[in-house]
């Protein structure tokens, strides 16, 4: 087995390390399971962890699934559906984390690199990032359950303009498309990203994670609730809302636990 998946913890912040060195970082079928392994495990450490920085290892976000197993584990239609059964549950695993995660990109981000940066909250890309999606070069298209983070991001216009060009664009070209939120230096991507994290890291993480169910809430169509609209003033309810505004009364940094 080539590759791995593996995450670390440094107070409040976790990072997942995508590593497959010589292949860009190119996923294999167990990667993919170690994707999903790793932020199951993290959404459940609702104590300690309240931020997730998602990166490659070296020079690449990641290449994508690795094409060099497609002979053994996705050449024909049953193959692949199983092959989905992997990837699919790895990109909900990321989009359903309670914690809010930040992709850092650098080098290549492509196919299914872009899918997993896709279904993260924040993206900073350092200068030299690329991005795409060239699946019409290999015949192969982008599943439902894939596409519908890329299409929520930048539309049905630009989603359709990266499939059929198959084109791969640079980082100031992915910003002007909305697809990054944005562009520093290379040599200043790692600190611009765990300064965000630090700052994320810093706030009451029950609002953080409420935020991220009322912005997914909102994407759907169907109409909100009463429940769920009554749900915004629970933060009344917590000690993480007495700490906060107590603090800013006293003119002090206000240290939350997440209750």
């Amino acid at each position: 087995m080539s590759g791995s998946v593996t995450y670390s913890k440094d107070g409040a912040i976790a990072t997942v390390l995508i590593e497959n060195a010589g292949r860009l970082n190119a996923l294999s079928l167990p990667m993919w399971r170690q994707l999903r392994s790793a932020f199951e495990e993290l959404s459940h450490d609702r104590d300690q962890t309240r931020c997730i920085v998602l990166r490659g290892a070296g020079e690449a976000f990641a290449a994508g699934a690795d094409i060099a197993e497609f002979e053994r584990e996705r050449y024909d239609v049953a193959s692949a559906r199983a092959y989905g059964k992997a990837i699919h549950p790895a990109l909900v695993a990321i989009s359903d984390c309670p914690h809010p995660v930040i992709s850092m990109i650098v080098g290549p981000c492509v196919g299914g690199g872009l899918e997993i940066a896709s279904r993260t909250d924040i993206r900073i890309a350092g200068e030299g990032a690329r991005f795409g999606v060239p699946v019409n070069r290999l015949g192969l298209v982008v599943a439902y359950a894939e596409l519908k983070a890329l299409l929520d991001i930048v539309g049905p216009s630009v989603a359709l303009e990266m499939l059929l060009e198959g084109k791969i664009v640079g980082a100031k070209e992915a910003a002007a498309m909305r697809l990054v939120n944005r562009v520093v230096p290379d040599k200043k991507l790692e600190g611009e990203v765990y300064d965000t994290a630090r700052r994320i890291a810093e706030g009451a993480p029950l609002a953080a994670r409420w935020h991220k169910k009322f912005v997914r809430r909102l994407l759907e169509p169907r109409p909100l609730r009463q429940d769920e609209l009554d749900e915004s003033y629970d933060c009344f309810g917590t000690e993480d809302f007495q700490t906060g505004y107590r603090a800013f009364l006293d003119k002090k940094k206000p240290q939350f636990r997440g209750r």
